[in-house]
């Protein structure tokens, strides 16, 4: 029918209901945003699981399953350790009388040994008589050094091994660390200061290391200094882990760490732009690409598109992400690595009209350089689990304690918590190797510190 038959009131009145749906479809979108939050948070899908106001429950399937041991399983019991493993051997001797009859006539047969794990932490103060003798020739004069113990220093090094460790890779509070050791709060974050200027030099020879990694990863979190705003910043690969905390989120914290010369190896990231510039081979996370396709299906319920787009994605980007944990060959790996590859490829790559399904499929078309190293080598994971469990410990203690209070609390924590999980990524047991460092730095200060720490023949056995 013409416009021309109809009346101006009518044009009026088709105008508005053109208006009032257009309204709806905005009112019914805003409101499913504010659904999402309440039951989300405020962040959507990318909210922690510790912000989220409404938890869901455990689906039946789950809480229909029963734990403990199955039925029929004999298990292993407990273990006890050898007398060379033991790291004290006592003998203890029985009553004197049987408890029985109090009869004093007993009889040996054998001994039985028994395994007891025990933890003893205490502090223990020592008196150290250091001998002092004088050479007849010349007459110098010679004093013995305390052993375990930094010159000057009223702290012995398993004391300050044991704080350092527990404080800035196990995240243990100082004010905790205070009432177990029984050594006030201030002389403890005096002796952190002073670990921080013996290792000042090692970090920038661990980001040589990193730098040469097969496969690097990045992520960074937000931290607070001196109550203003800024970030952490994670870098690690298998062996090494390199952390800076800043005011800024610029790029060009990431650009220091990588340098300008050609890279080798390939670095997992989310798509956050200040890794743009890496001189080097770049892979995206998959888990946050599975997060945007999902997020469209509860932006957009009622749409068929989005839906289909959504059921066939999402499976292919979790399988991607799944392949490397699967016990596979290397050719089988690699057959359905291929054919994962094509798969995701072909999706993107189809025609679609909703704005949305676009959105993403232009992701992944403008960035296929950036997309698929996990499939060419086994060794590149699809996604960056490993950053974000690396950051996970920091982001626990900003909760605790804030940030740093200082510039130069921020900057032991910089170089105490590089040194002391790089360590424990290269060895089973961080302390002691930390212990048997400081140890010998007290014996000889102009040692290589970083050779002492990292290339020492304990932390390969």
């Amino acid at each position: 029918m013409s416009t021309r038959n109809l009346c101006s009131e009518c044009i009026k009145k088709q105008e508005e209901i053109y208006r009032l749906r257009e309204e709806n479809k905005k009112l019914k979108a805003k409101l499913r945003l504010q659904e999402r939050k309440i039951t989300e948070g405020y962040f959507g899908s990318s909210t922690p699981s510790s912000k989220k106001p409404i938890k869901e429950n455990s689906p039946n399937t789950v809480q229909k399953n029963r734990g403990g041991a199955k039925m029929g399983h004999k298990g292993n019991g407990r273990r006890s350790i050898s007398l060379e493993q033991a790291d004290r051997i006592e003998e203890v001797k029985v009553e004197c009388r049987c408890p029985r009859c109090q009869s004093a006539d007993l009889k040996y047969l054998d001994q039985r040994e028994r395994t007891v794990i025990n933890f003893e932490l205490k502090k223990v103060r020592a008196v150290y008589k250091l001998e002092r003798k004088q050479c007849k020739t010349c007459g110098n004069v010679v004093q013995a050094k305390a052993p375990g113990v930094l010159p000057r220093n009223l702290y012995g090094n398993k004391l300050l091994a044991h704080v350092a460790v527990e404080h800035y890779v196990d995240g243990i509070r100082l004010g905790h660390l205070e009432r177990q050791t029984g050594v006030n709060m201030g002389s403890l974050i005096k002796g952190m200061h002073q670990l921080g200027r013996i290792l000042i030099d090692v970090p920038t020879k661990l980001i040589e290391d990193y730098r040469q990694a097969p496969v690097k990863h990045a992520d960074e979190t937000g931290w607070r200094n001196d109550g203003q705003n800024g970030y952490s910043w994670m870098f690690g690969s298998k062996d090494t882990a390199i952390f800076r905390f800043r005011p800024s989120r610029s790029g060009k914290v990431a650009n220091e760490v990588f340098g300008k010369e050609q890279l080798p190896g390939v670095l997992v990231i989310d798509r956050y732009r200040g890794y743009n510039k890496a001189p080097c081979h770049i892979q995206y996370c998959y888990a946050h690409l599975l997060r945007d396709v999902q997020d469209l299906e509860k932006e957009f319920p009622d749409k068929e598109e989005v839906k289909t787009f959504v059921q066939t994605t999402a499976p292919l980007l979790s399988r991607a992400m799944n392949l490397r944990s699967l016990p596979l060959s290397n050719d089988e790996f690699y057959r359905r690595a291929a054919k994962t590859k094509e798969e995701i490829i072909k999706i993107m790559n189809s025609e679609a009209n909703h704005f949305g399904v676009q959105r993403i499929q232009n992701i992944f078309r403008e960035n296929s350089h950036r997309l698929y190293h996990w499939a060419d080598n086994r060794e590149i994971p699809a996604e960056n689990n490993f950053a974000e469990r690396a950051l996970r410990p920091l982001v626990i203690a900003r909760k605790v304690s804030f940030g740093s209070h200082s510039d130069a609390g921020a900057k032991t924590r910089e170089i105490l918590t590089t040194v002391l999980r790089t360590l424990k990524l290269r060895t089973n047991d961080v302390k002691t190797e930390f212990v048997n460092f400081l140890d010998r730095y007290a014996e000889n200060p102009n040692i290589d510190i970083y050779e002492c720490l990292f290339n020492n023949e304990l932390l390969n056995t």
